[in-house]
């Protein structure tokens, strides 16, 4: 919703396969098309290739919207192809993260939140609006798929309002729900901004179709200023 006009939804995109935990000994059979990989603390490419026995090429080019500096824990990575039957037993994620168990902790008395095991100071706590957008032509202008910075849209951008969060400024977002973000928090940086993002209002940037995006609809998010 960088624009004013509202977007237009179209596409439709599902998710092919859950996540697979791999703290856990799984016989896995062969698998088609692509599946979903939850990223752990030392998720790399090059993990992934040595896991899955797919090129780094191929994963990359599955993801075109994740660098690899930007794969963090809970990210959903696509993994192309056919998977190996394999015997897999592996260090990540952790079991916390196969389980579900919640990950995000916070303390108020010493302004810290903890999230992924990591743990961020915090300035203040703020409650707004959120929308989401892709990197669809008619959602970004005649600039293209590019933040307010011209750096290439990422899963961990957000569109603000300047005047109530500095471009700049790093936040961990909490309480949304939308599959193409990571379960429960996220780190994102205030890079990009549009006309109709004012006041307590964010726009969050999600990989993917517009119709896909446009599920994550109106929601009322909690922002984690971090220091």
């Amino acid at each position: 919703m960088k624009e004013e006009i509202m977007k237009i939804k179209f596409g439709a995109v599902a998710a092919l396969a859950a996540a697979i935990g791999i703290s856990t000994l799984i016989q896995a059979a062969p698998v088609q098309a692509d599946s979903i990989h939850i990223a752990g603390d030392t998720t790399t490419y090059y993990t992934l290739s040595n896991h899955y026995g797919i090129s780094m090429d191929k994963i990359m080019d599955a993801n075109p919207d994740i660098p690899a500096s930007n794969i963090y824990p809970g990210l959903r990575l696509s993994i192309p192809g056919i998977l190996k039957t394999q015997n897999v037993a592996a260090a990540e994620p952790s079991a916390k993260e196969s389980t579900g168990v919640s990950l995000l902790s916070v303390e108020p008395q010493s302004n810290t939140v903890q999230a992924w095991g990591k743990e961020y100071s915090y300035g203040k706590v703020l409650q707004v609006k959120a929308t989401a957008y892709s990197s669809a032509a008619s959602e970004n202008g005649k600039w293209g798929a590019v933040d307010y910075f011209g750096n290439p849209l990422k899963l961990g951008t957000i569109a603000v309002d300047p005047s109530v969060i500095p471009l700049g400024t790093q936040v961990l977002v909490t309480g949304y729900s939308h599959p193409g973000l990571p379960k429960q928090a996220f780190l994102a940086t205030a890079t990009d901004m549009g006309s109709a993002i004012k006041g307590n209002r964010i726009d969050i940037f999600i990989p993917g179709s517009q119709s896909f995006v446009s599920d994550f609809g109106f929601q009322y998010v909690q922002l984690y200023v971090i220091e």
